[in-house]
């Protein structure tokens, strides 16, 4: 027991905190884009629309360090985008928490547009052409009917990319690195007391990230039960 009090008291809990923020963050960003895509891929249909739900759908299949090496093209220093951002606002999303931040909402993502545009597809349409008869607007009938009944499914859809967020690791650690008290999440403090060789450290962080995992997954079941 004093041992285990030690182990606790001892180590560095800045990994859990920031792995914590980056993944609210990050499946905020994936909830609001998602839930917008998932009503268009549930609801439209144009030219080259599965071609265009596979592009959004290719962060759960790609390899992390293609995702990472991915962001490090479009936003990196050497870019447009990223030399743009150097030298009009002083400001870079490598090497900093917020690359951590994009690269876990892009992993994100295609858990979030999926189960929204489930969601979406299971609403009666009957419901929400009764509420279009009563003059409410497309935005109030999306607000008022559509959004309330398949915010179940939603919900259960981002708990499930809020697991993703907190577990991702290739592509983070190319575009954000592991630096300690800055940019070292949960995964690459465990990456890294294994290469260290504290091993104790590792597990005490493996059961975190665990038990976390395993209440989110809960919560995510519970509310697929209700859709």
């Amino acid at each position: 027991m004093d041992t285990t009090t030690s182990l606790i008291a001892s180590t560095d809990w800045f990994p859990l905190g920031l792995s914590l923020k980056v993944s609210a963050v990050a499946t905020v960003l994936a909830l609001i884009v998602g839930v917008a895509l998932g009503w268009v891929f549930a609801r439209k249909r144009f030219p080259g629309h599965t071609v265009l739900e596979a592009v959004f759908m290719l962060p759960l299949v790609l390899p992390p360090t293609v995702l990472g090496y991915g962001i490090l093209v479009l936003a990196g220093r050497r870019s447009p985008i990223g030399a743009w951002l150097r030298e009009h606002l002083d400001y870079t999303i490598i090497f900093s928490w917020h690359g951590a931040v994009v690269a876990s909402a892009l992993v994100a993502l295609p858990l979030v547009l999926k189960s929204a545009s489930a969601a979406f597809n299971g609403v009666d349409r009957s419901l929400e052409a009764a509420a279009s008869t009563l003059r409410q607007s497309p935005m109030s009938v999306f607000l008022r009917v559509t959004l309330p009944l398949a915010w179940p499914g939603i919900l259960a859809g981002t708990l499930l990319a809020f697991a993703r967020a907190m577990g991702e690791f290739g592509a983070s650690l190319m575009v954000a690195g592991s630096i300690p008290k800055q940019t070292q999440t949960l995964s690459m403090a465990i990456y890294d007391s294994v290469q260290a060789g504290n091993d104790d450290v590792a597990l005490m962080l493996v059961i975190v990230t665990s038990l976390i995992s395993i209440t989110v997954l809960v919560l995510s079941n519970r509310f697929f039960s209700l859709r």
